[in-house]
């Protein structure tokens, strides 16, 4: 099955199920859906990035911040979570992701999800997956915030990082 053919859930402003769809019907019509976000760390605290494959549904070719994706129909986002990590970083046996907080993500045009933002270290060796992962690395927050100006990103990721940014400061 194609990621397009893929069944979600199709949610209102409150997160509350109002139907189904498959992704792609739901991108091209810009129904409201839930993602999940993973903010992945190695044992050293550097920060799992990575460039999406040009041939993703929504933002290919860019740079991201986050591990993660569609939650599917009838799935929780914990679960979902911990399913988007270990597909993305080509692992099993991943401690499951710690669930941080969840915002209503607006890019315009259609683009709205239910976003819920997680972190998990990774101690085991990432294989990503090749479909989804273009390139990939481990990078110091120095070196992500000299990143941030100069490689085109994720809107979506951009806007968790921002907001995780600020969760952890206490706002």
């Amino acid at each position: 099955m194609s990621a397009a053919d893929e069944m979600i859930d199709i949610v209102d402003e409150q997160d509350r199920v109002v139907g189904r769809s498959p992704r792609g019907a739901a991108y091209a019509r810009g129904l409201r859906h839930r993602c999940v976000f993973v903010e992945v760390r190695d044992e050293l605290g550097r920060l799992f990035v990575h460039r999406r494959t040009a041939g993703k549904l929504v933002f290919p070719s860019r740079h991201d911040l986050f591990v993660g994706g569609v939650v599917g129909a009838g799935e929780s986002y914990d679960d979902a979570a911990l399913r988007e990590a270990e597909e993305e970083l080509g692992v099993s046996g991943l401690p499951r992701p710690t669930h941080l907080f969840t915002f209503l993500y607006d890019g315009g045009a259609g683009q709205s999800w239910w976003s819920a933002v997680y972190e998990v270290r990774c101690p085991l060796p990432v294989r990503p997956q090749a479909e989804e992962v273009a390139w990939h690395a481990f990078l110091t927050d120095a070196e992500v915030a000299r990143r941030l100006t100069e490689w085109e990103w994720v809107p979506d990721g951009l806007a968790a990082h921002e907001r995780l940014r600020a969760h952890r400061a206490g706002g």
